[in-house]
């Protein structure tokens, strides 16, 4: 599988299905006795991994952002209060 491929596949899915699948790419890997099939499955499981950090990076970021706003909102609002 090519990694467009594999970056257009997971895309849509959430971390905690990404992760799902990268614990069973891990299981299958641990199964396999042949070393030489596992090659390409490990490479795709590496894959896997970046595109989970780039989508967590990506979701922390935006917690940071909504939090940061939400404190405004709120000091914001406190500071109108004592006014």
């Amino acid at each position: 599988m090519k990694e467009k491929n594999i970056t257009n596949d997971y895309n849509s899915l959430s971390l905690e299905e990404l992760t799902k699948e990268a614990n069973r790419m891990i299981s299958d890997l641990e199964s396999q006795k042949n070393l030489e099939n596992s090659i390409e499955n490990y490479q795709n499981l590496l894959k896997l991994n970046n595109i989970i950090e780039k989508k967590f990076q990506k979701d922390v970021k935006s917690i940071n952002e909504k939090t940061k706003d939400s404190i405004l909102k709120i000091t914001s609002k406190k500071k109108q209060d004592v006014k």
